[in-house]
Formats: C-alpha cells, sequence, structure tokens
C-alpha cells in the first residue's frame, strides 16, 4: 500500500534525513521518500504489518508531527479526488497563499530584526574601532558608551538591544531546544547553541565587569569589555532569518510552476453514455475505459487512444513541439493537448493520478 503524509516541524535536510530513517526502521516499510520542499512523505508499506496510525506515532516521537493525506499519487480537485481540473491541486504541495504568508512573516520579523540590530552593530563597532571610525562616533556616544568606567553601561545597553531579536526569532530556540532533548539535532539546533552561547558570554562578560568595578580591579574591566558577543547572536538570527526568507521565495515560485501545470488540464470531459447520450462530467469522474468525445477546440481530459476520427492535436504544453501531431484511430492521446481541427472518439486509459500530466507534476 501507498500512503501519503503531511509533515510539519521539518526545517532542513537533516530534519528530513531523521523522518526518512525513523519511518524506515519500521517493521513492514518498503519504501519512503520525504520531500522537503512539499513538507510530504510517501511511504510503500504492508498493510497486514503495519498502519498509517503506527507510522505517524513514529514521526511524533522523532519530533514531528504528522497526518494523512490521499493515497499516494492522488490529486484532489474542489468537487474530489481524481485527474486534474483548472483549480486543482496535488496533496502535499504548498499552496500560492501558504507561501505568500511564511514570506510576508519573515519579511516583518526581518525589519524589525532590522530595527534593533543596525544599533547593535554600530554600537559594538564603536566600541571596538571607536578611534579609527573618528567622526563617525559623536561626542555623546563616546561620553555615554566608551571608556572603561562606562564598560557596564555599554554591555548592558548592547545585552538590551539583543533581547528584541532573541525574541522575534525565538521559533529557533524552541525547535532546536526540542530537537536537542530528543537527541534529534538539527539546523535550528545549531543556531540556537551559537546564540545561546554568545549571549551567555556577554551575561559573564557584564558580571565580570560589574565584579571588577566595584572591586577597583581596572584591568578586569578593561579585559572584557571588548569580550561582548551580543551583536554576533543578533547577527546570526536576522541572517538565518533572511535565509529563510530567501528560501520562503524559492518554494513560492516553485509552488507558482506548480499550479500552472495544474491548470492546463481542462475541468470537464464530454463522454458518451452507454446509450448513446453525450453528457458533460467533470473530469476527476471519468473512469478508465469510458469513451469520451474530443470536439474542435476541446482539451484532452485525460489520457486515451483514439477509436474514431481525424484530427490534429496541438500537444506544445506537454512536449513542446509548436506544429500539430495528426491524430487517427490507434494513436495515442495525452491529457491536457488541445484539439484543433476534426472529431475524435477515444477510450480512456489512463485516469486520475495516472496521466501524463499528473505523473509530471509528481516529478517536478
Amino acid at each position: 500500500m501507498k500512503q501519503r503524509f503531511q509533515i510539519t516541524g521539518m526545517t532542513c535536510s537533516a530534519c528530513s534525513s531523521r523522518v526518512e530513517k525513523t519511518v524506515s526502521k519500521l517493521l513492514g516499510v518498503e519504501k519512503v521518500q520525504v520531500n522537503l520542499l512539499t513538507n510530504s512523505m510517501e511511504v510503500e508499506f504492508l498493510e497486514e504489518t503495519l498502519s498509517p496510525q503506527q507510522i505517524i506515532e513514529a514521526v511524533e516521537k522523532a519530533g514531528y508531527g504528522a497526518k494523512e493525506l490521499s493515497k499516494a499519487g492522488s490529486c484532489k480537485t474542489e468537487k474530489g479526488n481524481g485527474s486534474l481540473g483548472n483549480k486543482s491541486s496535488i496533496e502535499g504541495v504548498p499552496q500560492a497563499s501558504q507561501g505568500d504568508l511564511e514570506a510576508e512573516h519573515l519579511r516583518k520579523r526581518i525589519l524589525l530584526s532590522l530595527c534593533f540590530l543596525v544599533p547593535l552593530m554600530y554600537l559594538a563597532m564603536a566600541g571596538m574601532w571607536g578611534n579609527s571610525l573618528g567622526s563617525l562616533v559623536p561626542q555623546w556616544v563616546r561620553g555615554c558608551f566608551l571608556g572603561r568606567e562606562r564598560a557596564f553601561c555599554y554591555g548592558l545597553t548592547q545585552f538590551l538591544l539583543v533581547l528584541p531579536i532573541l525574541y522575534l526569532n525565538r521559533n529557533f530556540f524552541k525547535r532546536g531546544v526540542k530537537s536537542l532533548l530528543k537527541a534529534t539535532p538539527t539546523m535550528d539546533t545549531l543556531i540556537s547553541l551559537g546564540a545561546t552561547a554568545s549571549v551567555g558570554y556577554g551575561i559573564f562578560a557584564l558580571y565580570r565587569i560589574g565584579y571588577g568595578m566595584g572591586a577597583g580591579q581596572w584591568q578586569v574591566v578593561e579585559q572584557y569589555a571588548k569580550d561582548f558577543y551580543f551583536e554576533s547572536a543578533g547577527m546570526i538570527l536576522t541572517l538565518i532569518s533572511f535565509g529563510k526568507y530567501l528560501e520562503a521565495g524559492s518554494k513560492k515560485k516553485t509552488t507558482k510552476a506548480l499550479q500552472e501545470m495544474m491548470d492546463l488540464s481542462p475541468k470537464t470531459a464530454l463522454v458518451l453514455e452507454e446509450d448513446g447520450r453525450e453528457r458533460e462530467i467533470p473530469t476527476q469522474e471519468v473512469r478508465e475505459g469510458q469513451i469520451f468525445l474530443l470536439k474542435p477546440g476541446f482539451q484532452v481530459p485525460v489520457d486515451g487512444v483514439v477509436l474514431e476520427g481525424y484530427s490534429s492535436l496541438q500537444e506544445a504544453a506537454i512536449t513542446g513541439e509548436s506544429l500539430g501531431v495528426e491524430k487517427c484511430p490507434g494513436d495515442q492521446v495525452i491529457s491536457a493537448t488541445m484539439n484543433e481541427t476534426g472529431f475524435l472518439k477515444c477510450r480512456a486509459t489512463r485516469v486520475g493520478e495516472n496521466t501524463t500530466l499528473s505523473q509530471m507534476i509528481r516529478m517536478v
């Protein structure tokens, strides 16, 4: 049996690899493939040995979420499952609206992070290269933050500036800690460890400076005054979020291309009933072996073979060939191609997820 699952919580290839290895170890699993782009998983397993619920439980134990979708390769339209329609979608393919929301959320997060990162970086650079920066560091900045007597204020201000950045990007820490506790470290674990180490050492330096100033040990103050790494934590989180934003944009473009491919197929098909009457039905209701008719200007709803008639079909959408292809009895017709001139009577040979267009979309 083949079954598709929607997987949540994956952020990098280490996540998808972890899910794949976890499921592949289950007794009865013959093949498993996890797609990070679509956050989906396709599993071939023995029904008598394993159930979908057991697969879901295994994924959840690994630290991710899972839910059942339709059977592998099936396509879903507005009216149900079957072959593709004009406004159809494949299970597991992210919708364009989801990509828009994700990209917009990341854009706002990056802009807000930059509002605090820019002054944080400026202050950190002023402390390290204050003398060489010259006029770029005004006198009031030097008077408030630079110098060993003002080292604590200098460090505390950086700490306060990095706190909003940590909060805005808190999801890295949530996912990172969760995966670490489950002994399945991911990219989020690395990011959270790096940011935590930078902030943690900065706080330690603040305490050492406070001790040095109270005890009059100015050499300790001078030693730690340049050892704040709050700007490193802020830069790590902001840059990774920017990378995620670029990734979301790529996903959005890919999803748009998939949606355009899905829109190639017609919504309805003209079929010939047993009593000889013509009836228009949704494409997803066409059954294998059923007779369908192609009049001039009609699109081929499913893959089939010509029984009667002669015509020329435009197959550019599938093959890229700009010239029409002549069709006569015995020739194959491909879903989503266009009938240009004559009349054809065809028998459906491949429907639903088995059509050429559906397989192309699934491969993409």
